[in-house]
């Protein structure tokens, strides 16, 4: 028996049988789930997971420098962006979160390196029989959030840092049911 979070709808079964859980290492990887994170606040997964394809394309790839250098007329183009989610907080927070992401791949060499200190550079591996056991954040969450607030990050609330923390396999919430849950 599988998570029942996806469902029965395709992409989010495809992005639970091969993203969801599984240890991301490489930076642009960590920024895109990221950015999407963001843009899920006061969202359901789903509902960005279906526009994926769009903010690859409006946030140019997920490319985190070239992100960085977007402007108040880009910020305002993607405001009309009919594939997005239009929400100009969101969108600036993402152009400025891609400046802090930069500052600290300067500072650790890699996002990747800074970002698995919260967890000591190993994925937690809970063990919930069911939905309802997984939590909403922890304690290592609160800590991912105040660190990156600090660092000049915005929509990195502990719930939206606990779900980029299982997008990214830093924390493993697979049931134990699940076929996934041994495999990540």
């Amino acid at each position: 028996m599988n998570c029942t979070w996806p469902q029965g709808d395709q992409q989010m079964l495809k992005y639970h049988d091969e993203e969801w859980g599984t240890p991301v290492h490489d930076d642009k990887k960590h920024f895109e789930f990221l950015v999407l994170d963001c843009f899920q606040a006061g969202l359901s997964w789903k509902t960005i997971l279906h526009r994926r394809k769009h903010f690859k394309k409006a946030f140019a790839n997920f490319d985190v420098k070239k992100v960085a250098k977007f402007d108040d007329v880009k910020a305002l183009e993607l405001m009309q962006n009919e594939g997005i989610i239009r929400n100009k907080l969101k969108i600036t927070g993402t152009i400025k979160n891609a400046k802090a992401f930069i500052e600290i791949q300067k500072e650790f060499g890699s996002f990747n390196a800074y970002i698995w200190q919260f967890v000591n550079h190993k994925t937690i591996i809970n063990k919930h029989k069911t939905s309802s056991d997984i939590p909403a954040n922890s304690k290592e969450s609160d800590a991912m959030s105040i660190a990156l607030k600090k660092r000049g990050f915005t929509f990195v609330g502990s719930t939206i840092c606990y779900a980029y923390m299982q997008a990214a396999g830093i924390v493993n919430d697979h049931l134990i049911t699940c076929e996934r849950y041994k495999k990540v």
